[in-house]
């Protein structure tokens, strides 16, 4: 039997949950909690295998009690049920350490399966979760130089050393030192040519025209 402890402020969906899951042979419902906070409370004395967690709940909301919950001793799985798919609320469940993100409209069946792969530590995702979590992968977030920055970028990929690059722009070698240590924590890169190159193919800077 796979125990599962709902989350959910709203009585008449934690009423429905409980009805629909109890019809399943191997899903246990041991509790039931109105907000995050009493969630924490409850998931030690319970011991649930799997936390269906909603996520936007007064108190203590989902994603909070995700990660204060996965960093208990012996954490339960924790799958988000929620009605909201929006970027900020997916990330922020993930990154809490939920194993999955269903919404509310998923089918009985795929939701009751999504339960046992959850308990087995598998990843769960309804397919337009997936979709918004793939395109964030896809596209780099934007780096943001200032124009000092970008001057200083540019007379790098012109192949100038950092005295020239300083006589270039009238400011010491020094302050080119300090303008590129921080061109690199942007870009994440440890070197002038990652980060020219870095530059490049996030469009900070143009290819040079023949």
């Amino acid at each position: 039997m796979i125990r599962i402890l709902i989350v959910d402020d709203h009585p008449v969906v934690r009423a429905g949950m409980v009805a629909l899951l109890s019809e399943i042979e191997d899903l246990d419902v041991v509790g039931e909690a109105a907000n995050g906070a009493e969630a924490l409370a409850l998931s030690p004395k319970l011991a649930p295998d799997v936390v269906l967690m909603d996520l936007r709940m007064p108190v203590m909301d989902g994603a909070e009690a995700t990660a204060r919950l996965r960093a208990q001793p012996n954490p339960p799985e924790v799958l988000v049920l929620t009605t909201y798919d929006t970027d900020a609320d997916i990330v922020r469940a993930v990154e809490s350490g939920a194993r999955g993100y269903l919404l509310k409209d998923t089918a009985p069946t795929v939701l009751a399966d999504a339960i046992r792969r959850a308990a087995l530590g598998e990843t769960v995702l309804a397919p337009p979760v997936a979709a918004r979590l793939a395109e964030r992968l896809r596209v780099p977030a934007r780096v943001e130089l200032t124009p000092r920055e970008l001057d200083v970028l540019r007379a790098v990929a012109r192949g100038l050393s950092n005295g020239e690059v300083g006589r270039e722009l009238f400011i010491g070698e020094a302050t080119v030192k300090t303008h590129l240590l921080r061109i690199f924590t942007k870009l994440e890169v440890t070197d002038r040519t990652a980060a020219v190159t870095a530059a490049y193919r996030v469009g900070l800077i143009s290819l040079p025209r023949n």
